[in-house]
């Protein structure tokens, strides 16, 4: 498969060395940004050409696919352009940063019938695939509750170092928005729809931001669970992802990208196999090549991906229904998706 990379900056080096550890199943085709220096440091490092503009590649290479690496407001008008040129599309999260260019986003992919998904690698990893196996096989019984905890940590030249970082126009928030969002979609894939949120947000330990660098909210879901959400970047020196599912038969706790609990009254801990790629990539690495595999292999087999555009909004929603909450001091109510 024949991609495109639209943007060449930090994430968008990420998903170049991706498609380089595919192999045989991709190969890049072309990267585009407006810095044409950048986009060409990325095409000397992992191979075919620089590109200004979409439309530019579009018509000279031949693509099949386009990956989508620029900041979050522009992530659903240039898929939807994407979508229009008949090429497929996985973009990185959030899927966009207000509902109405996610349902935008939506309405061009049922039109065109191509395949999109949404970033959220963390659902491939080995040790949370096997805990929402154990939800669904009913080992954890009726899920009762649920904690996501994303305490990260970034310094002031995090948001120093672009102009768009921790902007309200183009970031569209902070660290729920473009870091805990990944353990929120875990939380939201394991209870499944919210219906209320009640939320406080606070920016405790960054200048210059218009965003939240902490974010805690409790969200109540369609079949009365509760979750608890924690999302930072003030959070020196940061800690990796936790995600703790409670039932009335079980508990499964992951912790550092691992297993690192489960207690169920009839069933016993499950054999978490290892992911197959590069040596030296670490757990998130090889999710994000798990996805990159499911995307392709959803092309190619004509189904829909295992994280789908419906599912970036439900993510994106519940993001901005805790926004909504702390901004008004109210609970918020989750409309049908």
């Amino acid at each position: 498969m024949r991609f495109a990379l639209i943007g060449a900056g930090a994430i968008g080096a990420v998903h170049a060395r991706l498609l380089e550890a595919l192999g045989d199943e991709a190969v890049l085709a072309c990267v585009v940004d407006q810095n044409l220096e950048r986009a060409g440091e990325l095409v000397s490092q992992y191979g075919g050409r620089a590109f200004a503009t979409p439309a530019e590649a579009y018509a000279a290479e031949e693509v099949d696919a386009v990956g989508i690496c620029l900041p979050s407001a522009l992530h659903a008008d240039v898929a939807i352009e994407a979508l229009r040129a008949g090429k497929h599309v996985i973009v990185e999260k959030p899927v966009d940063i207000t509902l109405a260019a996610a349902d935008r986003l939506i309405a061009a992919q049922r039109e065109t019938g191509l395949t999109v998904s949404v970033i959220s690698q963390r659902r491939f990893q080995p040790p949370v695939a096997q805990i929402r196996a154990a939800i669904d096989t009913g080992a954890l019984g009726r899920v009762t509750s649920g904690i996501a905890e994303s305490a990260f940590f970034r310094p002031q030249s995090y948001y120093d170092g672009d102009d768009w970082r921790g902007t309200l126009a183009i970031d569209g928030g902070g660290a729920l928005m473009n870091q805990g969002i990944h353990a929120l979609d875990l939380l939201v894939w394991m209870l499944g729809r919210p219906v209320q949120v009640s939320a406080q947000t606070g920016r405790l330990a960054h200048e210059g931001i218009e965003v939240e660098d902490l974010a805690g909210a409790s969200i109540v879901f369609e079949s009365g669970a509760i979750g608890l959400m924690l999302a930072s970047t003030a959070a020196y020196p940061g800690r990796p992802v936790r995600l703790t599912i409670h039932g009335d038969q079980g508990t499964a706790v992951l912790d550092d990208d691992q297993l690192a609990y489960f207690a169920a009254a009839d069933a016993s801990a499950p054999e978490v196999p290892a992911l197959a790629g590069p040596d030296g990539w670490g757990p998130v690495e090889l999710a994000h090549l798990a996805q990159y595999r499911d995307f392709i292999a959803a092309v190619h087999e004509g189904r829909p991906p295992a994280v789908t555009l419906e599912a970036g909004r439900r993510s994106l929603a519940t993001v901005l229904a805790v926004y909504e909450s702390a901004r008004s001091g109210q609970p918020v109510e989750l409309k049908e998706d």
